[in-house]
């Protein structure tokens, strides 16, 4: 006589909860003093809010220093001060990346309704993302340092040219690099 075959239960489309964790009190009270110790990380975000002012300090003396001297300046002398005005700003940007993507991925989410101006990156870009906007930052900062290099060739080296050259190069280079493996990363779904 042959048995029925029995099927395997019905999958439930509901998710299924992770299995709790029968751990005793200590466990808990070290994982819940483990995952606090995020905000150990907020007087860092604070502090690169502090730097920002500083670099907004100045950009502001660069460009009263600037506008001085406008009339006075040379063609060459316009671009590069407009160059630091932009790498300056350059910055400030990443700063703000590093400050907002951080916090938000390291130790609280922040409540963007209370904002009606809230850009639309904020809060979307993770660790991979992070990492990305922050070589790429560097590595048009770096390009703006090359370009002033250049403008101002008299008063440059070969030695120091050559330096940033291959400075600049070796950001690109890992700029490519990085990306090419979390894509890699990412395709092979890890």
């Amino acid at each position: 006589m042959t048995q029925p075959a029995l099927s395997p239960p019905a999958a439930s489309s509901a998710p299924q909860a992770p299995p709790k964790k029968h751990g005793g009190a200590i466990e808990r009270g070290l994982e819940n003093f483990i995952f606090a110790s995020r905000w150990l990380m907020a007087p860092f975000y604070v502090a690169l809010v502090i730097c920002l002012a500083a670099l907004l300090f100045k950009a502001m003396q660069h460009t009263w220093h600037f506008i001085a001297h406008v009339v006075s300046a040379t063609e060459s002398e316009l671009i590069l001060g407009l160059l630091t005005l932009v790498d300056l700003s350059l910055t400030g940007s990443l700063l703000l990346i590093v400050i907002f993507s951080g916090y938000e991925n390291f130790v609280s989410r922040i409540d963007a309704s209370d904002h009606a101006d809230w850009p639309e990156w904020m809060g979307k870009i993770d660790f991979t993302g992070l990492k990305l906007k922050l070589l790429s930052s560097i590595v048009a900062i770096s390009a703006i340092q090359l370009l002033r290099a250049f403008l101002d060739i008299r008063n440059t080296t070969d030695r120091d040219l050559y330096w940033q050259v291959g400075i600049h190069m070796m950001f690109v280079v890992s700029g490519l690099l990085l990306a090419l493996t979390d894509k890699i990363t990412h395709d092979s779904g890890h």
